[in-house]
């Protein structure tokens, strides 16, 4: 199937041929025509699977088709939400890259970047608006946008947006929305929190899917080594330097373990770079293109930080840390073995994360293989290596330990003298 297939105009089919696309990907032949229809749309679509361009063209496509002159009062038609500042980035340069030969104006708004410059982009008047929902909230509350003549609305990564604590914010954002709309909602996974999201946005909604719910690419090779922990830098260094690597992106629990890990790399001979949620954006931006460029070998990442990253022809994913959660496993690999290319992921399991292994197994419904590595095959009595746990709230114990301290107080003194 081609794109001049799916019911694109002319001229957008043109310039996703000049941009070297060719054969739609699975998620964009089904979205798109759906989409051209007018329909709503609840969509399962992994990141790198061609999704933007599933929303995006038919969205510019139906725009064209009813022109209205850019004006300065601030009238938005499309709006695209996403979880991240990278990946409002992308979409925004995705969009513009697709609407190069029309008159629309697309605007990016995203947190960590000059709100002043947002604003008199935004003043100038635009058609599409990517935002991130924070920074979008606080340039409406200033009077620098209107969402009442939105007739396109986007919700990409809704998955993301509840595990990141976004739904009141998208639920702020919805009040300002006239009901006559199309919606269009894209997840990676189908919760049952985004089944409950999704009838509340979408009306009649059509479902597609662009793989197996929980599934990894069939290209994608996966290993896992146990190992101890103290050992685990060492490992990686071993990985990356005996077998070539010469771009690996790493996963990391914490901001404070993607830093230590950046510096044991650097030690090692690696250049490594971090980045996570403490970094300026500015700090992220150059590290992803140094990664990108190939002056940094190895990218080591929060999942908070990856979120949206687009790192093309990535060869080799590494869980430094086993993720929480089990659906975050499927996330963070799928970071390679893109577009049919193979790829590799890499999990390294120390005593202390054990326990998170048999969820991640029970959700891929299969074992995952392993492998010992001569000179880091893992102690069989691990020293105090207790198992992780979430971070609890600072001082949750001390606090009790006041409260039953003043409570001891308040009894005594009921007490009489004899």
């Amino acid at each position: 199937m081609l794109f001049r297939e799916l019911g694109l105009c002319n001229s957008l089919c043109e310039t996703v041929e000049q941009l070297g696309y060719t054969e739609p990907t699975p998620i964009q032949s089904k979205a798109i025509p759906l989409v051209l229809s007018g329909k709503d749309l609840l969509a399962a679509a992994q990141t790198g699977t061609g999704k933007t361009a599933a929303f995006s063209l038919p969205i510019i496509n139906q725009m064209l088709k009813e022109p209205i002159a850019v004006s300065s009062e601030k009238k938005v038609r499309c709006l695209v939400l996403v979880p991240t500042r990278e990946l409002a980035q992308q979409v925004f340069e995705a969009v513009v890259s697709f609407s190069k030969e029309t008159s629309l104006r697309c605007v990016a708004v995203y947190g960590g970047t000059s709100i002043k410059a947002q604003r008199d982009a935004l003043k100038l008047g635009c058609d599409i608006v990517v935002a991130t929902p924070g920074r979008l909230l606080d340039h409406h509350h200033c009077g620098h946008i209107s969402l009442k003549h939105v007739e396109h609305f986007v919700l990409d990564e809704a998955d993301r947006m509840l595990d990141m604590g976004f739904k009141p914010d998208i639920q702020r954002v919805l009040r300002h929305l006239k009901p006559q709309r199309q919606t269009l909602l894209f997840s990676a996974t189908f919760t049952p929190q985004i089944k409950e999201l999704a009838y509340k946005l979408l009306n009649e909604p059509e479902e597609v899917e662009a793989s197996e719910q929980n599934s990894t690419a069939a290209t994608v090779k996966e290993m896992l080594y146990p190992v101890d922990k103290q050992k685990k830098a060492a490992l990686l260094a071993y990985l990356i330097g005996s077998r070539n690597w010469q771009q690996v992106l790493v996963f990391t629990r914490t901001k404070e373990g993607s830093d230590k890990l950046a510096k044991e790399l650097k030690l090692d001979g690696i250049k490594a770079v971090s980045i996570n949620g403490d970094k300026s954006q500015g700090a992220r931006t150059k590290a992803l293109e140094d990664f990108k460029t190939g002056q940094v070998r190895a990218l080591i990442a929060t999942d908070v930080a990856a979120r949206g990253l687009d790192i093309p022809q990535l060869d080799q994913v590494v869980n430094f840390d086993l993720p929480f959660k089990a659906e975050d496993y499927v996330h963070r690999i799928g970071r390679t073995g893109r577009a049919g290319r193979e790829g590799l992921a890499v999990s390294l399991m120390s005593h202390d994360q054990e326990y998170l292994l048999t969820p991640i197994e029970n959700l891929l419904d299969r074992r995952l293989p392993q492998e010992w590595l001569a000179g880091f095959e893992p102690s069989p009595t691990p020293v105090n290596d207790k198992p992780d746990q979430p971070r609890q709230r600072k001082g949750r114990n001390r606090d009790k330990q006041k409260l039953k301290a003043k409570l001891k107080i308040h009894a005594g003194r009921g007490k009489k003298k004899s």
